[in-house]
């Protein structure tokens, strides 16, 4: 049985302080949680505070970007040296990073194969925008991306559906239409891994996931957890979506 991943998107949010008191307040009701994954993904100003308060938890850290080169001069750049160690998990190719910095499939490839070599555990973002989907090709985007994205990634993963539309515009897609879309993505993820493998991999829902609608999404059967945006960052919010998340579909 999948193990249940809820990750936290904290994005361009909380200054240093502001992490630590969120992280304080989420912890202890965070970690009497079982069965179920839990991750949190600050700023990088941050992961290393958030990393000494997790230490000896169970509440997992990751980052939210990477470079694909371990060393150089890369001004501005994080490596996934610099990561290993410090967290266990990094989100790769969001919507926001393809969208504002221009990251295409093969970027994505590349940073999700630098993280694995470096023993991280890529969540690897896809998604249709909203012109794509009302034209008919949510098939063909998620198809090309997955394609493009994950091919040749062995070890741990994990894959993000996060329709560009619903993306922090409090507007989600229904329960149906991810856990549709989401069965795309492990039949895709079957022709390229085998279906061992695919039937294996978490797949996390995103895009306006709130501790309101989690339950609709989790009770789908090929919806494994979330990726969560602005609710992470509200502490009863994110708690109550993992809570949600063990009481539906924690493993035991």
């Amino acid at each position: 049985m999948r193990i249940p991943i809820i990750a936290g998107n904290w994005k361009m949010n909380t200054t240093v302080a502001e992490a630590e008191s969120l992280v304080r307040e989420m912890k202890p009701r965070l970690e009497a949680v079982a069965g179920v994954e839990r991750v949190l993904c600050p700023p990088f100003v941050s992961l290393a505070s958030v990393a000494a308060l997790l230490r000896g938890s169970s509440v997992k850290l990751g980052a939210q970007n990477l470079y694909h080169e371990d060393k150089g001069a890369f001004t501005g750049e994080i490596s996934p040296l610099m990561l290993a160690g410090l967290c266990q998990y990094v989100i790769v190719g969001h919507s926001e990073r393809r969208k504002y910095f221009g990251e295409d499939n093969a970027a994505v490839n590349r940073k999700a194969q630098a993280a694995r070599r470096a023993g991280l555990v890529p969540i690897v973002c896809v998604g249709e925008t909203l012109a794509e989907n009302e034209a008919g090709r949510t098939r063909e985007v998620i198809v090309g991306q997955v394609q493009g994205s994950l091919a040749g990634l062995e070890g741990p993963l994990v894959v993000a559906y996060e329709p560009v539309w619903a993306i922090g515009t409090g507007r989600a897609a229904t329960a149906a239409q991810a856990n549709a879309t989401i069965g795309l993505i492990r039949r895709t993820l079957a022709a390229l891994f085998g279906a061992a493998r695919a039937q294996e991999l978490p797949i996390q829902y995103g895009g306006s996931v709130t501790g309101a609608n989690i339950a609709e999404f989790i009770a789908q059967p090929e919806i494994d957890g979330a990726l969560v945006g602005g609710a992470s960052l509200r502490a009863g919010d994110f708690i109550a979506i993992v809570e949600q998340t063990a009481r539906l579909k924690g493993v035991r």
